[in-house]
């Protein structure tokens, strides 16, 4: 097949092609637009070169079978497909926003910019490998931003749906992604890893925060590409000493050699970037210098043959690893609750060993006018809410990296927590009921609310022992 051209005004499927927007390596953007669809639309096009490139003809099919079956806002919606026996293409909505691209140009950028950008990407990650699909290829050129901020990853040729096909394993040998930006296990060829989506993630992390690639710009060979596997790159504070520790912290953790050294999940990584004052910092966070005897004897050189994944393998670790809130009441008449709430946790935490651990109460604030935050003794009442929060959390006995607090300041408890769960990407959430008075029946209750407009998992703790009639406290709306 040798390439097609496309012209403004011809007319395909009833697409009428407008301007050419983007001329790419492998594909051509053109406008387009269509009378059965009011949205800016734009057609995206292969280019088939002279004796045919095998490798982008098969990355442009798995595309045409992914992006379809993807949806939400950190992906391009799919209009139409153009199959290849005719003219493939695929018909996306225009995405109005900016690319990654120039803020990499402006780097170094300052800390708070670079977690803000790193949290979008993770949170576009959670919803991507929430629907199966490990990207591959994140890069600062495939990654937008809407002017609501959300980020959209916009080229899925390389990229692995864990159930469908994975016609480029199957038909090449050789390392798929982008050199500066590929994790050591897709130059072993495994394909199946989500977290290889997050060493990308921190190789772009280490760019914007020091102005330089942690791997510089290699040949994409593999004896190239094997370097990785037991070079670290230079810790970012070396290279700029402003950088916060717990910065170098996440991006060093990102770009550990093997998988299971990085974050659990994205929702995981996305949690501690909002979250930078939770970040539990170990020698990561303040290394000076590497070199390859370190490396090799700490175990980051990868074994030749790395054993591939099973399909699913990769996902059923991910569930795994959630993201557990718990709201707990920190009145004396909530003790009794409280110690059945954390009785309930720590049996969860033992079925899921990877999961983190918040543990969240709501000092509520009134709706209007000022309140006062502080005790008779003058203690802020956050601050103490803080402290009694890690003493109920004592006996579980977490380490650090499991477990963060949040004292959470709002007048309404309920969309509190909601607000929370829904930022953070929270897989479960636990919550001490009322108990059943009249007019808690009749005007409903914060558990109520939970259960019914919570994005996860909710468990509702009671203590069955209360006498009858009694209402019990309710853990969110502890400090009401």
């Amino acid at each position: 097949m040798g390439r097609m051209q496309l012209e403004t005004g011809t007319t395909i499927d009833g697409f009428l092609i407008g301007r050419k927007i983007h001329q790419g390596g492998m594909a051509e953007i053109w406008e387009v637009t269509h009378p059965d669809h009011a949205i800016p639309l734009v057609m995206k096009v292969p280019l088939i070169l002279d004796g045919d490139d095998p490798t982008m003809i098969v990355g442009f099919e798995q595309e045409q079978m992914i992006l379809p079956r993807l949806a939400g806002p950190h992906v391009p919606r799919c209009i139409a497909l153009g199959d290849f026996s005719a003219q493939p293409y695929i018909v996306m909505e225009r995405l109005e926003g900016e690319s990654l691209l120039p803020r990499f140009k402006a780097a170094p950028l300052p800390a708070s910019e670079v977690l803000a950008v790193g949290a979008a990407i993770a949170k576009a990650l959670v919803s991507l490998h929430g629907q199966d699909v490990v990207h591959l290829d994140i890069k600062p050129s495939n990654i937008m931003f809407r002017p609501t901020s959300e980020a959209v990853f916009i080229d899925f040729g390389l990229s692995r749906h864990l159930r469908l096909p994975d016609l480029l394993a199957e038909e090449f040998r050789v390392p798929m992604g982008t050199a500066p930006y590929i994790a050591p296990e897709q130059v072993l060829k495994i394909r199946e890893e989500p977290r290889s989506d997050l060493f990308a993630l921190g190789a772009m992390l280490y760019a914007l925060a020091t102005g330089e690639r942690p791997f510089g710009n290699p040949r994409h060979t593999t004896k190239a590409l094997l370097r990785r596997m037991y070079e670290a790159p230079t810790p970012p504070r070396v290279l700029r000493p402003d950088i916060p520790s717990y910065l170098q912290e996440i991006i060093l953790r990102c770009l550990e050699v093997k998988p299971d050294r990085r974050y659990a999940t994205a929702a995981q990584l996305a949690f501690e970037m909002n979250h930078p004052e939770h970040v539990a910092l170990t020698d990561r966070a303040t290394r000076e210098k590497t070199h390859w005897l370190r490396n090799l004897m700490s175990g980051r050189l990868l074994p030749p043959q790395a054993p591939p994944l099973s399909r699913l393998g990769a996902y059923r670790h991910a569930s795994l690893a959630p993201i557990l809130m718990v709201a707990v009441d920190l009145s004396p008449e909530g003790e009794p609750l409280a110690e059945i709430l954390r009785e309930t946790v720590s049996r969860l935490l033992v079925t899921a060993p990877d999961s983190r651990l918040a543990c969240v109460n709501v000092l509520r604030t009134a709706r209007i006018g000022l309140d006062t935050l502080v005790d008779e003794d003058g203690t802020s009442l956050h601050v103490r809410r803080l402290v009694e929060l890690k003493h109920w959390a004592a006996e579980m006995r977490l380490p650090p990296e499991r477990l963060t607090f949040h004292v959470l300041e709002h007048s309404d408890p309920a969309q509190a927590m909601l607000d929370f769960a829904r930022n953070n990407a929270v897989d479960h959430l636990i919550v001490g009921a009322r108990g059943s008075g009249g007019v808690r029946r009749y005007m409903g209750s914060v558990s109520t609310s939970l259960v019914a407009e919570a994005p996860c998992s909710v468990t509702v703790v009671r203590n069955r022992l209360a006498p009858a009639g009694e209402s019990e406290p309710e853990a969110a709306e502890a400090g009401a």
